[in-house]
């Protein structure tokens, strides 16, 4: 049981750190655009992470874990898929919503359930996916309208793909956690937290000093909101990261849907975006999904 609170707790706290993470990249993206917002939660949160490791390193007098060539890989295979699900998020609130783009991205779960007991092991019970499918079906809900054009259909499928590498990097992530042999969860979610941004702080930096030297430099004239945005992406993460230690990354992929009520609160009360009756139906069953997960959890 508190196994189970703890990994609860972690995600959710995760969840509310991410929801102002991407309102915070989604106003830099008018400023610097779509590479540069992207950039800004992994090159700016790099030396918060740090930090977090340092603190869990002294605080629990664990030296930091060797990493494992396993971890190395599984990590890799994250740090990539996120870049790219990053970019494809932002890119979409430039034309959507800020809640109809997090209910897309959603859509993530049951690909993340089947693909982790699969690859990770990670344990699949009927009820569980179950669950996962009623709360993934809310999302649809929200984010799908009845006679949708094609126009429409479009910029969803980009948002499910988007979701599909965010899914694909939550596997990465906890097989380069559970890839790590010494340590506890804590030490082992906070070295490869440090060493995911690390990963892609260089690639980006390195893709933008070539190709896109403006928009890196226009990242550090708005250091204020840069500096917010990779903190609160950091500290995000770590609660990610977290989870990813203690549990599936089904279950914590699952319990991040809360993400969208909060999306669509965000929407509504700080953008000023509509929200229809039938979003408000979609989140109540998305509700109903994953207290189904959590009543069936051991």
């Amino acid at each position: 049981m508190a196994n189970t609170a703890l990994w609860i707790g972690a995600a959710l706290t995760a969840s509310v750190a991410q929801t102002a993470r991407n309102a915070t990249q989604a106003s830099l993206t008018a400023a610097i655009g779509t590479v540069g917002a992207t950039q800004v939660r992994f090159l700016f949160g790099l030396p918060f992470a740090v930090i977090f490791l340092i603190l869990v390193s002294q605080i629990s007098g664990q030296a930091i874990p060797p990493i494992t060539l396993r971890a190395l890989g599984f990590t890799a295979l994250g740090a990539v898929t996120q870049i790219g699900a990053t970019a494809l998020m932002l890119r979409l609130m430039q034309t959507r919503s800020f809640a109809v783009t997090t209910a897309w991205i959603k859509t993530e779960p049951v690909l993340v359930a089947i693909s982790a007991a699969l690859i990770l092991g990670d344990p699949l019970t009927p009820p569980i996916l179950l669950a996962i499918g009623i709360a993934t079906a809310g999302v649809l809900l929200i984010s799908v309208k009845r006679g949708a054009a094609l126009a429409e259909l479009t910029p969803a499928l980009i948002g499910v793909f988007a979701g599909l590498l965010f899914g694909i990097s939550a596997i990465g992530f906890r097989g380069g956690i559970t890839g790590l042999a010494q340590g506890d969860f804590l030490i082992r979610a906070t070295t490869t937290l440090v060493l995911s941004l690390t990963m892609q702080a260089s690639l980006l930096a390195l893709w933008m000093a070539l190709f896109n030297r403006p928009a890196l430099a226009a990242s550090f004239r708005v250091w204020k909101s840069s500096l917010g945005a990779g903190f609160l992406g950091a500290f995000a993460s770590q609660f990610w990261f977290i989870g990813f230690s203690l549990t599936s990354a089904a279950n914590i992929r699952t319990l991040a849907l809360v993400e969208v009520i909060l999306a669509t609160a965000v929407s509504r009360y700080v953008f000023r975006q509509a929200v229809s009756k039938r979003q408000i139906t979609g989140m109540a069953v998305v509700i109903a999904g994953i207290a189904l997960l959590l009543r069936n959890q051991p």
